[in-house]
């Protein structure tokens, strides 16, 4: 098959087939579809739509973004995880307001340079919303050109993802590429998925590689699997009279930056010990709530939930870098996944 024919394939398929009704495919602008893209990372659009709906409606552009206050952000973001993305997504409204007027910069590169822009989004952007010829490689995309080509090889490596990009560079047609772009995210998503592709109805299955093997799914090739280390936390959930939870921010880098949480130990004994250094007499009730397991892409985190139940509303209630949270009437932060499920534990 020919360049020009796969691109052809591929565009009549989405003619035919396509999803043309998305929220983020309707009145395209670059910040619109910049949102959208970041989002879609590591997440089903099912579940990226109420998100961005939410999203749109609280900060309608970029300098409403710009000037939102970061907790405002991770709030409409919880619940989405990958909270770097949410982080990296203000702080690039920032940048672009205060280094191009408010205005995305026209060219892949100055858009890849940008605060969580890699090339594959940059090129997103650029193609379906400023019809630019350019590339994408998203974990959609991945998967079609791999299997089609049966690409060997784990397409994060350095090698293998070159011999990529080129293929990708080598098929975009020198028209259409709005709906080029969204065709091979579409097809990715809806029929060249994971496990059980639909190459029955794949215009690109008498051609594909990866079909012919009859093995479709071993491509693309996965990591190489690692163990995933066991981590514990001890996390102290520590209640005043009136019913309100202590809550803290964490650094900006790191698992959950800039999220809010429970305050943590290493142990058991450093929790206790904690909280009757900060606390004493003012605890009423000490009690051990069963663990469970948070999994992140690269490790294992065994969470120890401690709730402490004070008899007293105490001093540091004003004190800086802390929030008493209200259940009854929540405040508007950005929470870990964790801490929002423990926050609605029965007693």
């Amino acid at each position: 098959m020919t360049n020009t024919a796969f691109s052809t394939s591929v565009l009549n398929w989405y003619h035919q087939h396509g999803r043309k009704h998305l929220p983020w495919q309707q009145d395209i602008t670059p910040y619109r579809v910049w949102v959208s893209e970041i989002m879609l990372q590591q997440t089903q659009v099912t579940t990226v739509i109420p998100y961005y709906l939410r999203f749109m409606e609280r900060f309608p552009t970029v300098q409403a973004l710009a000037a939102a206050e970061q907790d405002e952000v991770l709030h409409l973001w919880t619940g989405l995880g990958y909270y770097a993305r949410g982080r990296n997504l203000h702080a690039c409204a920032k940048a672009i307001v205060e280094q191009h007027g408010g205005e995305f910069p026209r060219s892949v590169d100055a858009l890849a340079d940008l605060p969580g822009i890699g090339r594959s989004t940059a090129g997103a952007i650029a193609s379906i919303s400023m019809g630019i010829r350019a590339p994408i490689l998203d974990g959609n995309v991945k998967r079609v050109l791999a299997r089609f080509y049966a690409v060997d090889g784990w397409p994060g490596s350095p090698a293998v993802q070159k011999d990529m990009w080129d293929i990708a560079e080598r098929l975009t047609p020198a028209h259409s590429f709005r709906e080029y772009t969204q065709a091979m995210m579409d097809m990715g998503a809806t029929l060249c998925i994971r496990s059980k592709p639909a190459c029955g109805i794949c215009p690109l299955q008498p051609d594909c590689q990866g079909y012919a093997s009859g093995k479709p799914t071993q491509f693309p090739h996965s990591k190489p699997k690692a163990d995933k280390p066991e981590k514990h936390t001890w996390m102290l959930m520590v209640r005043n009279r009136d019913g309100h939870w202590l809550l803290q921010p964490r650094p900006q880098t790191g698992i959950w930056g800039g999220l809010w949480s429970f305050p943590e130990a290493d142990s058991e004994e450093q929790a206790q010990q904690q909280a009757q250094l900060r606390f004493g007499t003012q605890i009423d009730q000490l009690e051990s709530l069963g663990s469970f397991r948070h999994t992140f892409s690269h490790y294992h985190l065994h969470i120890h939930p401690l709730r402490i139940s004070l008899n007293s509303n105490p001093l540091q209630i004003g004190e800086a870098g802390v929030h008493w949270y209200n259940p009854e009437q929540p405040s508007e932060l950005g929470l870990a996944a964790p801490v929002k499920k423990l926050l609605h534990l029965p007693d």
